[in-house]
C-alpha cells in the first residue's frame, strides 16, 4: 500500500469509525505507517466545522486525535501547483472552491495518492493533465 494524503471527507469518516469500508482500509493503512497524513487545509475545514457549530467538545477530541497525524503543510511547491489548478478550472468554467486545488496541490508536491470520496471534483483537475492520483475507500 502507498503512502497516502486523506482527504477531509475520508478523515472525518475515519474519526466517526461508521463506515466498515474506510474502516477496514484505515486500519490497514495505520498497521503498514503507524499515523494517517493529511493536510493543513483539512485540518482547517475540520476545525472551521466543530468551530462554527460550537462543538467545543468534538473540536477538543479532534485536535487530541490529529497528534498523532502527520499533517503536512502548504507550501511553496503545493502553492504553485494549486495556483496553477485554480487558475486552469476557473478558465475552463469548472470552479471547485479553494480547498480542493490547495489540497490537490500538497498531494502532487509530496507525490501522494489522495484519498477521497469527493472523486468528481479532482478528476476534474486530473482531465486538466495534473498527475494528481486518486483512491476511494468507499
Amino acid at each position: 500500500m502507498d503512502k497516502v494524503l486523506l482527504d477531509t471527507d475520508v478523515l472525518s469518516e475515519i474519526f466517526k469509525g461508521k463506515n466498515d469500508s474506510i474502516i477496514a482500509h484505515a486500519m490497514d493503512y495505520r498497521s503498514q505507517y503507524g499515523y494517517f497524513t493529511t493536510s493543513v487545509i483539512t485540518m482547517m475545514e475540520m476545525v472551521k466545522g466543530f468551530q462554527k457549530v460550537q462543538r467545543e467538545d468534538a473540536l477538543k477530541k479532534l485536535l487530541a486525535a490529529l497528534k498523532g497525524t502527520e499533517i503536512l503543510a502548504f507550501e511553496r511547491e503545493a502553492a504553485k501547483f494549486a495556483g496553477r489548478i485554480f487558475g486552469d478550472l476557473e478558465r475552463n468554467g469548472q470552479p471547485v472552491g479553494r480547498s480542493d486545488p490547495m489540497i490537490a496541490g500538497i498531494a502532487i508536491a509530496h507525490d501522494l495518492t489522495l484519498v477521497s470520496g469527493n472523486l468528481s471534483h479532482y478528476q476534474r483537475i486530473q482531465n486538466l493533465g495534473y498527475s494528481l492520483r486518486l483512491d476511494d475507500w468507499h
